[in-house]
């Protein structure tokens, strides 16, 4: 489970989806994204706010 002290709130965790494919996101604590595997994007997590707007994710390539 995500630590609110390291990124997202493990409450949020449950209630996000990907803005793009409204599928599921996985929270990565390493790099502090939150991954959606469904559009192959990981958001990232600023201050421990997941900033949700496809135009500021990251293309996934291929290893995660």
């Amino acid at each position: 489970m995500a630590d609110a002290k390291s990124g997202v709130d493990p409450k949020l965790l449950e209630i996000l989806v990907c803005p793009l494919t409204k599928g599921p996101l996985n929270y990565d604590a390493e790099a502090n994204e939150l991954i959606s595997k469904q559009a192959n994007l990981a958001y990232p997590i600023r201050d421990g706010i997941p900033i949700m707007l496809v135009e500021e994710a990251r293309p996934l390539d291929g290893d995660a």
